[in-house]
């Protein structure tokens, strides 16, 4: 039977045995974070670090930057543009610790910012080129620039029936229909909302929604707008799913997105025609509206000054008339001493009508001749 001895020499002897295993070492390690606690005024942070196999964690270790590493958190935000928070996936350096009390922890002391950003990128290459192999005839590249069928259709002259994806009252909402209704040029819109949740997990399955409402009334709208605020790269994540793309690329109607900043390009926005913002979405509108009113004015000017031009030449062209039947008129002819022949009143001018015993009158300049016609040669 082994020896009866007291919990805390237990925890002593693992905890000797984990220093003397662990001491001076260090770990880089890939995992997922949960449980994320920021404390921002102590400038610590307590986490749990997990592993999960179809969707079932199957390791777990509790974590905490302490404050002198703190700044790692921060400098993470601002290089990825990402909160750190539940769910992300990152690389970090750890050290093995145990507590008597609280038992094994991994204290954490940096973060691998780039791995962060590079699986991102990777799993958007992915679905690039599935997009590309799958939809052929739907999506080309060219030159590094990606061309859809959306990006084939042309804008209507005007635009004024717009179907606006965004989510209820949010700061997206908001600055489109200002910008949009309130342009100095007075340009009236149909703005009909597709409200729904633009920010979080299963938003590309929500979008994919409203888009098969909108196209079952195809017929209503100009236009699709899809928009909302800026916001870190992982905010985006939802804008790169494979089948929210598909669906953008192939829509019958243009779309048009302003889903991000200027550090922010989705797929879905490679898909459609992307404006940076909400409001650039808006100016755009306006702008094309703007560019076919200035073609009527172009046309309507070049029309009046063409019906000037008409009427000038007209003008000229009766004057010449005017002076030729001037020239024709037999008050003219008779004072450049030619004669009008007439039989029956009527001007003879051709020979062959004037008959031997035809009666005939001979118009001149002051005098009028009666005759009979004796003899022709």
């Amino acid at each position: 039977m082994p020896p009866k001895i007291k919990l805390s020499e237990l925890v002593d002897h693992i905890q000797e045995t984990i220093q003397d295993r662990f001491e001076g070492e260090v770990f880089w390690i890939t995992t997922q974070i949960v449980d994320v606690k920021k404390q921002e005024s102590a400038r610590r942070c307590y986490l749990k670090f997990v592993e999960k196999e179809n969707n079932t964690i199957t390791t777990e270790l509790r974590g905490v930057f302490w404050s002198f590493y703190y700044n790692q958190i921060e400098d993470f935000e601002k290089f990825t543009k990402q909160n750190f928070a539940d769910g992300i996936e990152i690389t970090c350096l750890v050290r093995v610790k145990f507590h008597p009390r609280f038992g094994l922890s991994l204290e954490a002391l940096q973060i691998d910012f780039a791995y962060t950003l590079g699986t991102i990128e990777i799993e958007r290459q992915k679905t690039l080129d599935r997009l590309l192999k799958e939809n052929p005839t739907m999506v080309k590249l060219f030159d590094g620039v990606y061309r859809t069928f959306n990006h084939s259709l042309l804008f209507p002259d005007i635009i004024q029936r717009i179907a606006l994806i965004t989510a209820p009252n949010s700061d997206g909402q908001r600055d489109f229909r200002q910008e949009a209704e309130n342009n100095k040029h007075g340009y009236s819109f149909v703005i009909k909302e597709f409200l729904t949740q633009i920010q979080g997990d299963g938003v590309h399955f929500l979008i994919l929604q409203q888009l098969k409402l909108i196209e079952k009334e195809k017929e209503k709208f100009d236009v699709v707008v899809i928009v909302r605020g800026g916001g870190s790269q992982t905010d985006f994540k939802p804008f790169d799913n494979y089948e929210l793309c598909q669906c953008i690329a192939g829509f019958p109607l243009p779309i048009i997105t302003g889903i991000g900043h200027d550090r922010n390009t989705s797929i879905a926005d490679m898909m459609a025609r992307q404006q940076k913002t909400p409001t650039k979405v808006a100016s755009l509108i306006v702008d094309h509206n703007l560019e076919f009113e200035n073609k009527l004015i172009a046309l309507r000017e070049r029309f009046f000054d063409n019906v000037s031009l008409l009427l000038e030449s007209a003008k000229n062209d009766l004057k010449e008339m005017k002076r030729l039947v001037k020239l024709s008129s037999p008050a003219t002819i008779l004072n450049k001493g030619f004669a009008i022949v007439l039989i029956d009143n009527k001007i003879i001018t051709d020979p062959k009508k004037i008959k031997e015993g035809s009666s005939m009158q001979t118009l001149l300049k002051k005098e009028n001749i009666h005759s009979t016609v004796t003899r022709k040669e």
